[in-house]
């Protein structure tokens, strides 16, 4: 009885939908097709033109146009006719943005977003625009959301029966773009949303790849232990368990913190594992950009309209509070840009941050809930796991969900390029950088950084030979000519300049491949090589 009553509350939400009349043209797709199906491009554009037609309090925009030239929308959700990113900052309401599709297969934040829109402009959640400006983007990975095949997903159990494929028409993994930004869709999403609006709140909407935890959905915070604390406190420790609570008191769904286990380190489960503190991730950068940023990944087993259900209960949990926490939120962000241009005015030279990390557990899982595995036998006899159909609490799992650093380097008051690396400049200032450059010839105290060897990944990654600078720092004074850059770190993005510059960064533009031409140009497989952007602490 029991069972069946937190079955009936996880699927409110679904049958309170289908209580409400809506308009036919605002019944999305899997609705029309008993959840068999996922819409397409062209029916997400007919859905944010109808509702545009029939609510004042919407704006659609494109943020730019995909390789197949197909436009990415966002719709902007707000009162007093906000349509621009000027207003918005004008008006001092906190900024969201929600992001649904960037893996073309994970297709429940495309449908929630839709959802969510009937409900704010239409609905009962239209309070949600008191205090709030908010940007949905339905469908960012719109070219490969059409290339829809059954069996692309298996561990979604063939529900929906198609879908489309998880890289863009460039090949590429949208979200392991937010360094080299060699995507479309990612420079047109910086360009216009997060560098224009620079919202205060982001929000990437998944699906897991198959774990068998037994949780609805599982979350993370933008992790990144270069940036401010602050916004990752607030958003691990106080923010996501608030919002966990509500979505089991309202809805009866188990959420809890994003991870992976393997049975072969034996069973019952004794570690959970995090993904990744890399920048790449677009969640990740958020906190180098000292905003606030949340994961959200459905259990990729449960079916279709389930997994709509819980991604639309916690977005609209995190919306309730965003809405009743924004004042908190607004000064959150707005201390760590402070503090972290402060760091940069009054301790440049002194103080260090981290470079390079490791993923360690300081925190243990209580009462962790997973199906269950036994131990069975091979036809050559070698010993197995497997997966049954029973769900078992375990009572402590190790989380590996933190990192500390293994490498770390001195923060200093800013970086030199030369003029003849026009291309670091216009690359930083693709993420939002600023870069002048020296309007006369002028001295520099510093560091450079001697390298000794530039080591290559074996395979190619996103299509590049990941690289690593291997080397030291040495205490230099330099004279730069008129016209090279400067990129001084008393600006918000110092966390992520620093991060993206620093030659020993595990995911900067070193990683990258962005001086392997200099470096191998300058000899570097036959002598030590200076990286070619200085460090100073003093002009």
């Amino acid at each position: 009885m029991k069972k069946l009553f937190i079955l009936i509350l996880s699927l409110l939400p679904t049958i309170l939908s289908a209580q409400h009349t809506w308009p036919e043209e605002l019944i999305i797709t899997p609705e029309k097709t008993n959840f068999e199906k996922t819409s397409t491009h062209k029916e997400v554009m007919n859905y944010l033109q109808a509702i545009q037609r029939l609510s004042k309090e919407v704006k659609v925009i494109s943020m730019g146009k995909s390789q197949e030239g197909k436009d990415i929308p966002v719709a902007i959700l707000s009162r007093a006719g906000i349509h621009s990113a000027a207003e918005a900052r004008q008006s001092k309401k906190l900024i969201v943005y929600i992001q649904g599709n960037i893996h073309a297969g994970e297709v429940e934040g495309k449908e929630t977003l839709m959802m969510l829109m009937r409900d704010i402009l239409l609905g009962d959640k239209n309070y949600l625009l008191d205090n709030q400006v908010l940007l949905f983007a339905p469908i960012y990975n719109t070219d490969s959301n059409d290339k829809m095949e059954k069996g692309r997903r298996p561990s979604q159990e063939d529900s929906p029966m198609e879908v489309g494929i998880r890289e863009n028409s460039q090949g590429l993994d949208l979200n392991r773009d937010g360094i080299k930004q060699e995507a479309i869709e990612t420079q047109g999403l910086f360009a216009n949303i997060i560098n224009a609006w620079d919202p205060h709140v982001f929000v990437d909407l998944h699906t897991t790849n198959g774990t068998w935890h037994a949780y609805s959905l599982t979350w993370a915070p933008s992790y990144h232990y270069a940036g401010e604390y602050s916004t990752y406190d607030y958003t691990n420790n106080v923010m996501l368990p608030a919002i966990t609570k509500k979505v089991y008191e309202k809805h009866g769904l188990r959420l809890g913190p994003y991870g992976d286990y393997s049975v072969e380190e034996g069973w019952p489960v004794k570690n959970f594992y995090t993904y990744n503190h890399h920048p790449r991730y677009l969640i990740n950068q958020f906190s180098l950009r000292n905003r606030i940023a949340i994961l959200s990944e459905a259990f990729a087993h449960e079916r279709f309209y389930q997994r709509i259900n819980s991604t639309r209960a916690f977005v609209a949990e995190i919306l309730e509070h965003t809405h009743a926490h924004a004042a908190e939120i607004s000064q959150i962000t707005a201390k760590a840009q402070e503090d972290a241009i402060r760091t940069v005015k009054e301790q440049a030279g002194k103080v260090k941050k981290g470079v390079r990390f490791k993923m360690v557990s300081k925190e243990k899982l209580k009462n962790f809930i997973t199906y269950d595995y036994v131990g069975s036998k091979k036809a050559d006899g070698t010993a197995t796991w497997l997966r049954t159909g029973n769900i078992i609490s375990v009572d402590e799992v190790n989380y590996f969900g933190q990192f500390e650093s293994v490498v770390e380097s001195i923060v200093p008051e800013g970086y030199i390029i030369p003029a003849t690396f026009k291309n670091i400049a216009d690359h930083l200032k693709k993420l939002g950088i600023q870069v002048k450059q020296l309007d006369k010839a002028q001295s520099f105290s510093g560091e450079v950084y001697s390298v000794e060897k530039l080591s290559k990944s074996e395979r190619k990654f996103e299509g590049h030979f990941m690289a690593k600078a291997e080397g030291k720092f040495i205490g230099a004074t330099r004279k730069f000519k008129k016209g090279d850059y400067i990129v001084p770190l008393d600006q918000p993005l110092v966390n992520l300049i620093f991060y993206m510059l620093e030659p020993q960064s595990d995911d900067g533009l070193v990683t990258w491949n962005f001086f392997d031409a200099a470096l191998s140009n300058a000899g570097i497989n036959n002598k030590l090589v200076e990286y070619p952007v200085f460090k100073y602490y003093k002009k």
